[in-house]
């Protein structure tokens, strides 16, 4: 069996892509409209170490494998296909023609990927200063690169589409105005944004409704660009962000709290702790937003730590099933007074994105370098496909710290004031 025969075997037969390999062989139909190559004994040794999406990975990033076509095509044609599909009889003649070499072959990881010793030295998962690495991590690649990327409105969460023809940033706008509807924002109300990112959320409530706003991020990168964006807009007196822990704001007495986007990176177990900490910062009567990626059921592991989204994109992430989001909050003391799932509309955001870095793919590389580039490209088509096939969702879930007598303040029928 044949090297590009082995890696058919992985990428399933049925996948219409065409394989070549360093030893010479080929296999799939030669009209494919995706190509893997697989460029040396350094892919196989990926893979032997790690079989399955963390080898493929590895080899990607690295440069050992170059895939030619169009990435989301090509992993939602492998979505359903493992290993674990290959027959023992197979994988036995693979190893043979392989021979010892490329499977005892030791290489280290690509450096785009989070070492778990140096996040172990930090403390336990969810540590003060272990979340701020991973953030860093992921966050502060490059400023410039994410404009390239998200647009305008360095908006880096699931947009809102109001309809099937409009731009990422009608959808970016369209999402926070329905974040500010949903708080039920008024002129000289205070807004506390956690895990603010660039401060998109910030400056539309300070510009669109006169909230004075207050954002907090744990990355430095993010923190700077919004400052200046903020002072360029005018909108200093209302909208400021500052580069800090969501857990070291003392402030309170906010009149609500909008969290986009940030609670895959609190942890199960911080759950209460988070929910406890944002309900004390609110008034009677305020409304928390939580809008955050879910699993689509509570069967499913919350944590992934060999995967390969844990290990190059979200260190620590943790994702939860709305179901217990929506227990989390109910136990704190909030009223849930709306839940919507905006899965759908993240596919749609996550494609502007890929085409995005698509059109600036040359320069990215120039910025970032081609591993990193690789990790996104790979990683957003990726996230496609998982949204589209319901392997994860994206929840809002609008909370009330009810005031006295159990007064909500929530009008009767709001839903007709949201989009």
């Amino acid at each position: 069996m044949k090297l590009a025969e082995i890696f058919e075997k992985v990428v399933g037969p049925e996948a219409n892509v065409r394989l070549t390999a360093y030893d010479g062989s080929k296999a799939g139909p030669a009209s494919a409209d995706i190509a893997i190559d697989i460029r040396s004994p350094i892919a196989v040794a990926y893979l032997a170490q790690a079989p399955g999406e963390l080898g493929l990975a590895r080899a990607y990033v690295s440069g050992h494998i170059d895939v030619h076509g169009d990435m989301y095509s090509l992993l939602s044609r492998m979505w359903s296909i493992t290993l674990d599909d290959i027959p023992a009889s197979e994988k036995i003649a693979a190893v043979r023609a392989l021979g010892l070499k490329p499977l005892l072959m030791r290489v280290p990881p690509p450096p785009q990927e989070v070492r778990r010793s140096m996040l172990a030295r930090m403390g336990s998962r969810h540590a003060k200063e272990r979340d701020a690495q991973a953030i860093h991590h992921h966050y502060d690649v490059s400023n410039t690169f994410y404009e390239w990327v998200l647009g305008p409105s360095m908006a880096y969460t699931c947009a809102a589409f109001p309809r099937e023809d409009a731009t990422l940033e009608e959808a970016q706008f369209t999402k926070f105005d329905l974040v500010a509807r949903k708080l039920g924002l008024k002129p000289g109300m205070r807004l506390l944004d956690v895990g603010c990112g660039w401060g998109g959320m910030v400056m539309h409530a300070a510009r669109e409704y006169g909230v004075k706003a207050l954002g907090v991020t744990l990355s430095r990168q993010q923190a700077e660009w919004a400052q200046k964006a903020i002072a360029e807009a005018g909108l200093e007196e209302l909208a400021e962000v500052r580069h800090m822990d969501y857990r070291d704001v003392t402030e309170s007495g906010f009149d609500a709290v909008s969290s986009i986007g940030l609670t895959e990176h609190i942890g199960k177990d911080q759950l209460p702790n988070y929910f406890r900490f944002l309900y004390g910062k609110l008034v009677p009567g305020g409304r928390l937003l939580n809008h955050c990626i879910t699993r689509p059921t509570g069967t499913e592991k919350t944590f992934n730590g060999g995967g390969f989204i844990n290990r190059y994109v979200f260190p620590d992430g943790e994702l939860e099933s709305v179901g217990h989001l929506i227990r989390e909050m109910e136990d704190t003391g909030f009223e849930i007074h709306h839940e919507e799932n905006l899965r759908e509309h993240y596919a749609r955001t996550l494609r502007h994105w890929c085409d995005n870095l698509d059109a600036h793919w040359d320069e990215a590389v120039a910025e970032v370098g081609r591993g990193t580039a690789r990790v996104w490209r790979l990683y957003m088509a990726g996230c496609i496909v998982g949204f589209e096939r319901n392997k994860v969702q994206l929840h809002q879930v609008l909370g009330v710290k009810l005031g006295p007598q159990g007064k909500s303040g929530v009008p009767l029928r709001p839903a007709l004031d949201w989009p």
